[in-house]
């Protein structure tokens, strides 16, 4: 298990169709509509090497939680040879193909979009500690 940490911030709306995104910067915008997390203590050019084995194999799955609180937001995506972990600040689940440095899985079952509403409303308390754990199988 991998865990990542993050905080809340007061412009979270978390409604991109998408994507799910965790990010080192320290403020943001209304426009980062699929940012759940700032202040990330990893991007994902940090990810230990033993975990970006595991997602580089084609056709693995990794089983995700985002925990906000006393709250769990459960999801899964797939890992792929071609991806490239090398983003200083940025980790972005995606329910799409695309590939880039930001890019930590794909065919993401769930999106920011997902995430219930009583759990959007945690994510905007800049107090809010946020983990995503990683579940390789």
């Amino acid at each position: 298990m991998l865990e990542i940490r993050a905080w809340g911030h007061k412009n979270i709306t978390a409604t991109h169709y998408n994507t799910l995104e965790i990010t080192k910067d320290l403020d943001l915008t209304i426009r980062g509509t699929c940012i759940v997390g700032v202040r990330a203590n990893v991007g994902t050019l940090d990810i230990p090497t033993w975990a970006k084995d595991k997602l580089r194999k084609d056709g693995s799955i990794i089983r995700f939680e985002l925990v906000v609180g006393n709250q769990v937001v459960s999801g899964m995506f797939q890992g792929h040879s071609e991806l490239i972990l090398s983003h200083p600040k940025d980790i972005v689940i995606r329910k799409s193909n695309f590939i880039c440095p930001r890019t930590l899985g794909i065919k993401s079952n769930i999106a920011a979009k997902d995430i219930p509403d009583d759990v959007k409303t945690k994510l905007r308390d800049p107090e809010q500690e946020i983990l995503l754990r990683l579940y390789f199988e």
